[in-house]
């Protein structure tokens, strides 16, 4: 272009006289030179590092849980200097920001936010909370389970669940030698350590533990599992009314006849897996069947009324096979106990619901997200940890575990979850976050509390999603208010 035209576009509006914008960052836009130390001083300063506790604790005042704690609590005297929320609320903050052992709390004793977020000046030592926790009884912790119970029930009521899918299974929490109804169990991969062996009722739509109860380690997966679900199936409905139906899911251990007795006496649904027991009769069927129906993936199933004549029921049982993927061994070792064969893998379930074989398969699938939720309250709510030698003590510490879990998915409905496309797994009904991801995005997030013109201010000083993540959570909190 000659250089006349080349000075006339220079003084057109339209044609800006400007560089091209730069599409790269040369290397020394992003380097910073660090050539020395910071001095490191200490001072007493209005300073967090878990600004997001702010909006926690304003849902938890939302929900009034310090008069619903103390209305509870009042009817079984615990006692102590310090109040019921107050150590429950200490227990649950050191829970959420990643303390696991008691004396964590001395990490934490001079953060503001954590002591407002308690609503106390000075927060408990170690010693305080321990003997606390071993105030608590058979009878005291029912008021945690009370408190718990409440808390699920009315989240059921707010989100209109039209069933209550729950799973019923133990997990291992192994111990200390020492430590009191701690004894030696069943856990394949700890053998010779004394364990607990808490049995949970799962909520299967919201991922919530609606109920849990602390056995010692040496016990059956199904020891007192009937009065566990008896009780659980009548705080239910005295809460919610009869008309709500009820499901049930369970493993092999649970197939008895006093738990599928309660469950048809009740007007419950179940599935339950049924194990190849010699004296039910199904390894030879399985044996003599020579057609399949098919199902998905090269599986086939059939069905049957099996009689037990131990029992003088009748049950409807739904045999499935599915295709092993791996390589199979050249001299497979048959089982006269188990009907896998090297190539096929067999199951059986026992049910009264009304579904079709292919989605009471996706029904008894659905069980899996049980043991996410369970890592989860493990690696995450400390729910794993023994924080005395005492079992009441460690039981009412596994029950303040699951009641912060629960209290967390509820911020979460309140906030933060959406709704989650329907399966027939029938798993969670919302798309919900880890309590190790709350932690990273919300309360692990830097503030210094001022006080401009006579108010208090809590100010921020983050990347601007979290800044949008933290306007979202105080707009929906002010406007549920």
């Amino acid at each position: 272009m000659p250089l006349q035209e080349i000075k006339q576009l220079q003084h057109r509006p339209n044609h800006p006289a400007r560089r091209p914008p730069q599409v790269r960052l040369s290397r020394a836009d992003f380097h910073s030179a660090c050539k020395g130390f910071f001095k490191i001083e200490f001072a007493s300063q209005d300073i967090t590092a878990f600004g997001g506790l702010e909006l926690i604790g304003r849902y938890f005042r939302l929900i009034k849980l310090h008069r619903r704690v103390q209305s509870i609590f009042a009817r079984y005297g615990v006692g102590g200097d310090y109040r019921a929320i107050d150590m429950i609320l200490v227990i649950v903050v050191l829970i959420l920001v990643g303390g696991r052992r008691l004396d964590h709390l001395n990490y934490l004793c001079e953060d503001p936010l954590v002591k407002r977020f308690c609503g106390l000046l000075r927060l408990p030592r170690e010693r305080s909370v321990a003997r606390w926790l071993k105030r608590f009884t058979h009878k005291t912790l029912e008021a945690l389970v009370e408190l718990n119970s409440e808390i699920v029930c009315e989240t059921i009521l707010k989100e209109r669940l039209g069933r209550l899918t729950l799973d019923i299974d133990g997990s291992v929490i192994t111990t200390g030698a020492s430590v009191a109804w701690a004894f030696r169990g069943f856990n394949p991969h700890h053998r010779k350590d004394p364990s607990y062996y808490p049995i949970l009722a799962h909520l299967a739509q919201t991922g919530q533990i609606l109920r849990v109860k602390n056995r010692p380690g040496n016990v059956h997966d199904s020891k007192g599992a009937v009065a566990f679900v008896r009780d659980l199936i009548e705080d239910v409905r005295r809460r919610l009314g009869r008309s709500l139906p009820l499901e049930f899911r369970m493993d092999g251990a649970f197939f008895q006849r006093e738990m599928i007795e309660l469950l048809e006496r009740k007007e419950a649904r179940y599935a339950i897996k049924v194990p190849f027991f010699k004296w039910l009769g199904l390894l030879a069927l399985i044996r003599e069947r020579q057609h399949w129906q098919a199902l998905r993936e090269g599986m086939g199933c059939f069905e049957l009324s099996l009689n037990v004549a131990a029992w003088e029921k009748t049950l409807r049982v739904v045999v499935y096979r599915k295709p092993v993927h791996h390589e199979t061994k050249k001299n497979y070792q048959l089982d006269l106990f188990d009907p896998d064969d090297g190539y096929f893998e067999y199951c059986a379930v026992s049910t009264n619901l009304t579904l079709s074989a292919g989605a009471l398969w996706d029904f008894m699938a659905g069980r899996g997200a049980q043991e996410k939720t369970f890592a989860e309250l493990k690696g995450e709510w400390a729910l794993d940890v023994v924080p005395t030698h005492h079992y009441g003590a460690n039981s009412a510490w596994q029950q303040i575990s699951i009641l912060g879990h629960n209290l967390l998915r509820n911020f979460q409905l309140h906030t933060l979850a959406t709704p989650k496309p329907r399966s027939r797994k029938r798993t969670f009904r919302f798309f919900l976050q880890s309590l190790k991801t709350i932690r990273f995005k919300l309360i692990h997030q830097p503030a210094r509390l001022v006080e401009p013109q006579g108010y208090s201010v809590l100010r921020f000083s983050v990347a601007p999603p979290v800044q949008t993540l933290i306007q979202m959570i105080d707009q929906k909190l002010k406007s549920a208010a």
